[in-house]
């Protein structure tokens, strides 16, 4: 429930304070000035010498606002239009419509007036602008709290200039206490009638509609994991981002390195295709006009590292001093280059969420894809579409049913709130879908392109946002499962049980999980997903025989000098988006093991790869990176390892080799390394080998002296010592991990590792699938269990049994 304390109306008997300048007012000041202007006030005493800039301006109080209503005898009318609406007589529609023309036809009280035109001067003078622009928001009582933000429920006006102009942008802005959205928002928060009041902002213009401006949450916005900060930017006004028409871009910047002036943490750089942007519309108020970008705004970032990085230091100042996260907006000033704080309001999504289970979503089949976009939230529904072209065909939906939009505003919110989930053609992470579908708990995909064209009206869809960035839309209605996971009952484990991870996109999800870490992070995995090109060729594209995949590289490469950096870079902030999900704790990235027939798949491979008989036991693995044929790709994939781990400052990424042969391909891999900078024991540069050849363990002790740590494959291990192909269906039966010979040497090597001083692990599913492969490991006394997420709970019950056993055994 929303703290009423907070806003209840200041004592009658204190003399009415009209305006109040905004760095004079604090946080605890939202009777007086509402949730809005509280806070930008409390950033600008607070935190103004700490190098955070708010726009300079004054507060019209809620004495002024409510010394209008009862001068002009406004409140009975109020109360008795809220009641008629509340009984049902009235709908919403003319309820809003009558309440906003009681204040239309009514002049502001005089003192009112003349403080407001008192303080307007007074801004002139200090400018040195005769008439300086303004914009003139609302700010009322009921907003901008944790349990629930209101944003976008009243009105603002931009680039208000005059004494007149401003009087009458002021009445409107009272006016909106009563817009449809605001009544509906207030009922839908069970605030009922409470007697709201309304504060005004009046602050200089910020010209974002000439550089950009954007969103900042202190949480990831879809899983509130809170190690990083997020920022949208887009070009023009921030309306176009809030209101979902743009695709903005987006930036992620780690928590615990943003200070280190060191490094660069930026873990998250996707370029958004921003094809319009919000500029003013050349009236004073709420006269504005969406256009199209140029090409070269389009082809370019709205903000550069600097000032990213500039930004999630504010947001970290701004969390710290409110101690929860934020939600915030940024401008840009086109004309000063500066960049400011307009708005800062508590998250109120994922911090009202921190004691609720983890709830694993399952889609058990796939159907043909309607539509694919940004996953806001996390969950299935599945239902009737229902294809909406303006709110107001709200009689057309029905309860129940999946909203598809070309976008929403806070007019939507209503039908929104009836919807079991919701589509839209426009919008990223932090549109007002997405934030407003995450605060009502509602599954939505966002910014699918043309959802409202390829999805058709009435059909049966499954919409599925589990387990990725990525959200899709299926045809039909789609079996799925979802499972509850009461996160602080977990039981400790002596053994550390690590996750295996593939896609940087979910890095974040499993946050929550009492992990020690990641075991393995399959480095080929995010080539083929974020990169999909041969590293080969993005190094050598003259050496492409055919032109149309030149043509093909030269398009995916995109704004990168050249097809090397973009691998790199790509590479890089992949990787470290999965270190920051675990920083500090130790992530263990296995460079690429590709098998040729999978380099072949990858853009432009098939001029570099052989094609093999038995890739299994081919070129792979070690064997590639110092050979003339490879040692080129290899070469970046260490440099895109050492711009994580230095630049970007991830130095808990520790580098696996996996499938090294002989102790000698060892010393050739150290050495090709160490030529690019990775020098084993350099910076704590950690160097692990997978230990998944027979070989590996005959001679552990060889191989020992030259690695910090051993990984057990049991895949490739149990295949190569039963001769037993692990892809053929024929021979399912006799490929088991449990068997005696492969649980043999399994824990021969865990004893050798040991007694050689160095850690050993296993990656795969074993444990996870038979409790008593993990009570074997236990036993055996191995270091770490690294798995998959989803089986992560399951096999922590497990081991803490096993655990519990050996320590009864043992008396």
């Amino acid at each position: 429930m929303t703290d009423l304390s907070l806003i209840e109306s200041p004592p009658s008997d204190t003399a009415p304070r009209r305006v109040i300048a905004l760095d004079a007012v604090r946080r605890d000041d939202v009777a007086l000035v509402g949730g809005k202007n509280a806070s930008l006030g409390e950033l600008m005493r607070a935190l103004g010498g700490q190098g955070i800039r708010v726009p300079e301006g004054f507060a019209v109080t809620t004495d002024s606002y409510r010394e209008l209503v009862e001068s002009a005898g406004l409140q009975p009318k109020i109360d008795a239009a809220l009641a008629a609406f509340a009984s049902g007589r009235v709908d919403l529609t003319a309820t809003g419509s009558s309440i906003r023309a009681l204040f239309e036809d009514t002049a502001l009280p005089r003192a009112v007036e003349e403080k407001v035109v008192a303080s307007y001067r007074a801004l002139a003078r200090r400018r040195g602008v005769a008439d300086p622009a303004v914009a003139v928001r609302s700010s009322a009582t009921c907003e901008d709290l944790a349990s629930a933000s209101f944003a976008g429920q009243q009105e603002s006006f931009l680039n208000v200039r005059g004494e007149k102009a401003l009087i009458e942008a002021c009445r409107q802005c009272f006016a909106s206490l009563f817009t449809d959205r605001a009544i509906a928002y207030r009922q839908a928060k069970g605030l009922g009638d409470k007697q709201w009041a309304l504060s005004i902002g009046v602050q200089i213009m910020v010209r974002s509609d000439l550089a950009g401006a954007g969103v900042i949450f202190t949480v990831d916005p879809e899983t509130g994991f809170p190690g990083v900060v997020s920022i949208s930017a887009a070009w023009g006004l921030g309306d176009a981002i809030v209101q979902g028409v743009v695709d903005p871009d987006m930036h992620e910047v780690a928590k615990g390195l943003v200070c280190d002036d060191r490094v660069h943490p930026i873990v998250g750089k996707v370029r958004g295709s921003k094809l319009q942007k919000t500029v003013l519309g050349g009236e004073a108020g709420r006269a504005t006009a969406l256009v199209a970008t140029s090409d070269h705004e389009q082809a370019c970032f709205v903000l550069d590292d600097d000032e990213i990085l500039q930004l999630a230091r504010w947001a970290l100042l701004i969390e710290d001093h409110y101690g929860q996260p934020m939600d915030i907006e940024w401008a840009k000033d086109g004309e000063s280059g500066q960049l400011f704080i307009v708005q800062a309001r508590p998250e109120t999504v994922h911090s009202n969420r921190r004691d609720t289970p983890l709830r694993a979503w399952t889609l058990k089949e796939r159907g043909p894809v309607l539509a694919t976009g940004v996953a806001a939230g996390d969950g299935i529904v599945t239902g009737a579409a229902c294809v909406i072209a303006r709110p107001d065909d709200a009689d057309r939906f029905r309860d129940g049913t999946i909203l598809i939009a070309a976008a929403t505003d806070p007019d939507w919110v209503p039908l929104m709130r009836r919807a079991s989930g919701i589509v839209t053609d426009h919008g990223g992470a932090t549109s007002h879908a997405a934030i407003v579908s995450r605060e009502l708990g509602i599954p939505a995909i966002v910014g699918t392109g043309h959802g409202t064209t390829t999805i058709p009206d009435q059909a049966q869809i499954t919409l599925a946002c589990a387990g990725s960035a990525l959200g899709t839309v299926y045809a039909g209605a789609l079996p799925y499962a979802c499972e509850d996971i009461a996160v602080g009952t977990l039981p400790e484990t002596h053994t550390d049980l690590m996750l295996n991870v593939a896609d940087p996109a979910q890095a974040f999800r499993w946050w929550r999980l009492p992990s020690k870490g990641v075991g393995l992070a399959r480095m080929e995995f995010i080539i083929s997903s974020l990169i999909k090109a041969h590293p080969m060729a993005l190094a050598h594209p003259d050496r492409i025989t055919d032109a149309a995949v030149r043509d093909q590289l030269a398009a995916l490469t995109g704004e990168y000098r050249d097809g090397a950096e973009f691998f790199i870079d790509t590479l890089a902030r992949g990787l470290s988006r999965i270190a920051a999900a675990h920083y500090p704790r130790q992530v263990i990235v296995r460079m690429s093991d590709f098998k040729s027939n999978e380099y072949r798949h990858l853009l432009g491979g098939a001029d570099f790869e052989p094609v093999e008989a038995n890739p299994m036991l081919g070129f792979r693995g070690a064997s590639r990176y110092y050979h003339p044929s490879y040692r080129d790709g290899f070469a970046l994939e260490c440099r895109a390892l050492r711009r994580a781990r230095e630049q970007f400052g991830f130095d808990n990424i520790v580098v696996m080799i996996p499938f090294c042969r002989t102790p000698l391909e060892a010393d050739h891999v150290l050495a090709e390394m160490s030529r690019h900078g990775l020098q084993r024991g350099d910076a704590g540069l950690k160097i692990y080998m997978m230990c998944e050849l027979p070989s590996n363990i005959v001679l552990a002790e060889e191989f020992a002296a030259r690695f910090d740590g051993f990984s057990i494959g049991s895949n490739d291990l149990t295949q190569l010592v039963l001769g037993v192909d692990r892809d053929s269906e024929l021979l399912a039966a006799a490929f088991d991990e449990r068997d005696r010979a492969v649980t043999t040497l399994i824990g021969d090597v865990i004893r050798r590792a040991r007694a050689c001083g160095i850690r050993v692990g296993l990656c795969g599913e074993a444990p996870s699938l038979y409790p008593e492969f993990a009570a074997f490991l236990v036993e055996q006394g191995i270091d770490s269990i690294s798995l998959s997420p989803e089986r992560f709970v399951l096999t922590l019950a497990s081991v803490a049994a096993a655990e519990r056993a050996a320590v009864h055994a043992n008396g």
